[in-house]
């Protein structure tokens, strides 16, 4: 599971944050004072850092620069200073990514998703979710030029899974995209669809399990 380290000095924000990673299949861990940032991220090494720019302690920018003299993980910087200079200095400093507040948590959410699919290392997902052609308009999903004979349900659930190769889903998050009108239904109903879909896509890759169960949380798609 994909942790994301929260740097923030705000305990509401950091809280919203990181309800949104948990609901999302992401693991999480909150620092206030950037003192402490640095030293982490050299013992827990997380997937990615989202870091304030303003901390008490160290400021975000300084923390960014130490973090990238021993790692290429990604840094999505917070910051309420939209000034242009501010953003050139970040990227001198290895930033990735910025997000600016007053911010929406699911824009965050897919910013980390998007970095993390560019970072090094997880170009593996990235070429399996291309191992696989959709036609949204007709209906049609190939995996490696084998047409998949897929229902309705199962077509949107691989849509969903490919949305975010190698990221967990949550059966909760799986049932938001298999239906239009909002349908009460069990965890059963969506592992009885996701054990079909699999089924179809080993008859293409019978040495691959290309949906993979992460207990207590959910599903993911890997080649």
């Amino acid at each position: 599971m994909d942790c994301v380290l929260i740097v923030e000095d705000e305990p509401k924000i950091s809280k919203v944050l990181q309800t949104y990673l948990n609901d999302s299949g992401f693991d999480s861990h909150v620092l206030e004072n950037g003192e402490e940032v640095v030293e982490w991220v050299r013992l827990e090494t997380p997937s990615l850092v989202l870091l304030d720019l303003m901390l008490p302690g160290k400021n975000g920018l300084d923390i960014c620069r130490e973090i990238r003299q021993f790692s290429e993980i990604p840094i999505i910087m917070v910051t309420a200073r939209v000034e242009e200079i501010d953003r050139l200095l970040g990227l001198e400093m290895g930033a990735d990514d910025y997000v600016c507040k007053p911010f929406s948590p699911r824009e965050v959410v897919a910013r980390i998703k998007a970095n993390l699919r560019r970072a090094p290392g997880r170009i593996d997902d990235v070429e399996a979710a291309n191992r696989f052609q959709i036609d949204e308009l007709r209906h049609l999903a190939t995996l490696d030029g084998t047409a998949l004979k897929l229902t309705r349900v199962e077509f949107r659930i691989l849509l969903a899974l490919l949305s975010s190769p190698g990221i967990v889903l949550s059966r909760d998050q799986l049932l938001d995209r298999m239906y239009d009108d909002h349908r009460v239904v069990g965890d059963r109903t969506v592992d009885s669809h996701i054990t079909n879909l699999r089924r179809k896509l080993q008859g293409v890759c019978p040495d691959s399990e290309c949906i993979h169960s992460v207990y207590g949380l959910g599903y993911k798609l890997e080649l």
